[in-house]
């Protein structure tokens, strides 16, 4: 399994930057706290990603749907946004060749190219439609509420694209939605024309939700094991269930970041030296920003809590962040995703007696991440390590539950919902005013004031 590695928060290698190593122990009664908290919220039916992990037999009906894709389609195209995109991407990063979409069908054993329009930008849909062979491509309209303003602007567009190049008739079997069981206007059209749909439970939110359908579907059309992925996850939800702080990395993940918040390093940088999992550190800024960036505690009283998570990676980071992170405000707690392993490894020619010659790349890479760690300990600056044996669909899994659960866990901590997400919605409010939605127009005059005060 994944392992994490604390030593360097620590005051014996940080001094005053550091964490006394007492300080874990003493957090088993916040653990035992929260993990009784969280199995309230979960046997109540508020935590559905909790349970996710435990449908491999509706990954096993995903994955036999996928297979059929194989001889009808070429392209998946993903039209989400925010929790129905993030995810998918770093899925495919962190699992599928990382030129997957150059590669030739028998190549990719028939699998399916993989596009993800996760924006409104007309330049970005235009250039989907300029290129895309609309005839060999099924998309993938993901909304949990099923009336994203987003997602539906993009799937009309597609939509009458479709019905002009393959006829108003045929154009609906281009189509899968995932979306809410019962509601919504992606519900209503797929029950209207039988457009085939994959549920969202209801009790799981966007960011939470890469091991629903939402991520899986579009795993499995590149031919990704969605199973193993699930397996990998459960693995760390079992783990995650003990009251020992020292034996549970979620918790030890939520309380190091909590601490160091308290002692105004509120800067959390997730920095993977591996660039199949660059993506994941971007999917992590939403589930970290979203579910701990909140005005009120659970008591209503104005908090004004949340880390700033910020995306590096390794080594590419080194040559424009690092220099701020070794030597500007002691403000940030690393978060380093290192990888044993490679799939893959060159060796370096012989050039002029150089002394890179005959040497492995992986060895530079791997020299260059762990002389980053060193040069952030040296200047007491704290940081945390999550190890891979090496990448596959399970520790994928077992990582994105790990970081699921540290999130909930650090929600317990701050006191605050870590799962909802009051503060997008005035911003929804305000967008549908200016789009003319009827009955909220009333919206206007107030924007009106704040945009020209």
């Amino acid at each position: 399994m994944i392992t994490l590695s604390y030593t360097n928060c620590l005051q014996s290698v940080l001094g005053k930057n550091g964490l006394p190593q007492k300080i874990i122990a003493q957090s088993a009664k916040r653990l035992a706290e929260a993990n009784r908290a969280l199995k309230k919220q979960s046997e109540s039916g508020q935590l559905g990603f909790f349970d996710l992990p435990d449908q491999i037999q509706d990954a096993k009906k995903i994955q036999e749907n996928a297979n059929q894709w194989r001889g009808k389609f070429e392209n998946f195209v993903v039209v989400g946004i925010g929790g129905s995109a993030l995810g998918n991407i770093a899925l495919q990063s962190a699992l599928r060749h990382p030129n997957w979409n150059l590669l030739s069908k028998s190549q990719r054993k028939g699998y399916l190219r993989l596009f993800v329009i996760d924006n409104v930008d007309p330049t970005l849909i235009q250039g989907l439609l300029d290129t895309l062979d609309f005839k060999k491509t099924l998309f993938n309209v993901i909304s949990k509420s099923g009336t994203t303003a987003e997602c539906l602007a993009n799937y009309f567009l597609i939509r009458k694209a479709l019905e002009k190049k393959v006829g108003i008739s045929q154009a609906k079997k281009h189509f899968v939605f995932t979306t809410d069981p019962q509601k919504g206007y992606l519900r209503e059209v797929s029950g209207r024309e039988g457009i085939p749909t994959y549920d969202i439970p209801p009790n799981v939110g966007g960011r939470f939700s890469v091991l629903s359908p939402v991520g899986l579907v579009s795993a499995a059309a590149t031919g990704i094991d969605i199973r193993k992925i699930l397996t990998g996850s459960r693995a760390m939800k079992i783990k995650c269930r003990t009251d020992r702080p020292i034996n549970n990395p979620a918790f030890l993940f939520a309380w190091i970041h909590y601490l160091y918040y308290k002692k105004n390093r509120n800067i959390h940088v997730m920095m993977p030296y591996s660039n199949q999992l660059r993506d994941v550190s971007d999917w992590f800024r939403q589930l970290w920003a979203e579910s701990l960036g909140k005005k009120r505690d659970r008591k209503g009283h104005a908090v004004y809590v949340g880390p700033t998570p910020v995306k590096a990676l390794g080594v590419t980071d080194q040559h424009s962040q690092v220099q701020l992170y070794i030597e500007g405000p002691q403000d940030k707690l690393l978060t380093f995703l290192s990888v044993k392993a490679f799939d893959h490894d060159l060796t370096i020619p012989h050039y002029d007696r150089h002394y890179l010659s005959g040497q492995s790349l992986s060895k530079l890479f791997k020299s260059e991440e762990q002389a980053t760690i060193a040069a952030l300990a040296k200047e007491g600056r704290p940081s945390l390590t999550l190890t891979f044996p090496r990448i596959d669909p399970s520790n994928v899994g077992e990582l994105i539950f790990m970081l699921e659960q540290a999130a909930a866990y650090a929600g317990e901590l701050f006191n605050i919902n870590a799962f909802d997400q009051p503060g997008v919605e005035l911003g929804k409010l305000l967008t549908y005013a200016l789009m003319g939605r009827t009955g909220y127009r009333n919206y206007l005059d107030d924007y009106k004031k704040w945009i020209n005060p």
